[in-house]
């Protein structure tokens, strides 16, 4: 049964401020799967949807196809990974969305676009005072139409003007040990900081000469530099996000690091079973505790005997009783207002 429409939406709102505008070649940049979907469905010829991770990017897929769309699905660390081929450019942006990421997107979204093509910018509320600011500097000037309560703007390509690139750098350090420095950028986990969770997770592991890595859900990387710069072997980066994983290879390497691998998915199987020595594993606090499950279930896969799995949570509660289903056992450290949970893999 086809699905109806919400009475409030970025295509409904899109459509009635901006119409023929909204010229093919079309890409949507970010949004949630099911926004993006109802969207797409009213947008004319050819359409590319970009995502920045990759579970994300899988259930939008799902969405496209529930609507009978040939809309094409794309994963990048940036959106001017693409061709700047597009006329029209849609940025539904979300409530309560990253600020950074609002801002790298619109500067981003400027070079996608061909010569006189338009960012079109669905804001979540009412009387937004973000999007003007920003599509002024970005583009020299933005339009407003009356019909949206100030919720679309939209703004045209028109002379070219330098890349600038959103990052923050950031120097970390535990212990005693020397100070290192992070390259994060927006959209990925703890922006520009060293998470305490993170530095929590780093002051409990024990990792020895020699073991080999794995930093489940890796960010920027910093769990897994420090392990592995403490133990001089192998050390495998793996995140969803793929923003993070091209991060996390980059600082292994500014860090010294040679023998790494960085891999993006969300579901883990593409990593050997029983391959690693330790497992760092800093899940996002959402989704119904289903990505910290998948950690905690391939983690203790990806483990040989005798491997340690280490995970930091604000919820000791839910997690460290399947913690201790799955490995038998599971040990709790409160630090910096977090826990860690440690478990073994037994022999």
């Amino acid at each position: 049964m086809p699905r109806s429409k919400r009475p409030a939406s970025p295509a409904r709102d899109l459509s009635d401020a901006l119409g023929e505008r909204l010229r093919p070649p079309v890409a949507v940049v970010l949004g949630g799967p099911r926004e993006v979907a109802d969207l797409v469905v009213d947008l004319p010829g050819e359409v590319v949807c970009y995502q920045m991770d990759l579970y994300l990017a899988d259930r939008l897929r799902d969405e496209l196809a529930e609507v009978g769309t040939a809309a094409q699905v794309v994963t990048a660390p940036d959106l001017w990974d693409l061709p700047a081929e597009f006329q029209t450019v849609i940025y539904p942006a979300p409530k309560g969305g990253e600020r950074g990421l609002k801002v790298d997107m619109i500067e981003q979204a400027f070079h996608v676009l061909r010569p006189h093509g338009i960012l079109a910018a669905h804001s979540a509320y009412e009387a937004d005072q973000f999007f003007p600011g920003q599509l002024k500097k970005v583009f020299g000037k933005f339009h407003a139409p009356v019909v949206t309560q100030n919720r679309v703007f939209w703004a045209q390509r028109q002379a070219d003007r330098p890349r600038r690139r959103h990052e923050m750098t950031f120097q970390a350090r535990y212990a005693e040990g020397e100070s290192l420095r992070f390259v994060s950028r927006p959209g990925t986990f703890a922006y520009g900081r060293f998470d305490e969770g993170a530095r929590a997770l780093v002051e409990t592991m024990e990792v020895r000469s020699g073991d080999r890595i794995l930093d489940i859900g890796c960010g920027c990387g910093t769990n897994g530099v420090f392990a592995g710069r403490r133990s001089g072997g192998h050390v495998t980066f793996v995140d969803s996000n793929v923003r993070a994983v091209a991060l996390a290879e980059q600082n292994a390497r500014a860090n010294g690091l040679t023998d790494f691998a960085a891999v993006a998915s969300h579901t883990l199987t593409e990593l050997p079973d029983r391959g690693f020595d330790v497992a760092l594993a800093n899940p996002p606090y959402y989704a119904q505790h289903s990505i910290a499950q998948l950690f905690i279930e391939r983690g203790r896969a990806l483990l040989r005997p005798g491997g340690r799995f280490y995970l930091v949570t604000k919820q000791p509660d839910v997690l460290g009783p399947f913690l201790a289903e799955v490995f038998g056992r599971a040990d709790p450290l409160p630090r910096r207002g977090y826990t860690v949970l440690s478990a073994t893999v037994r022999a």
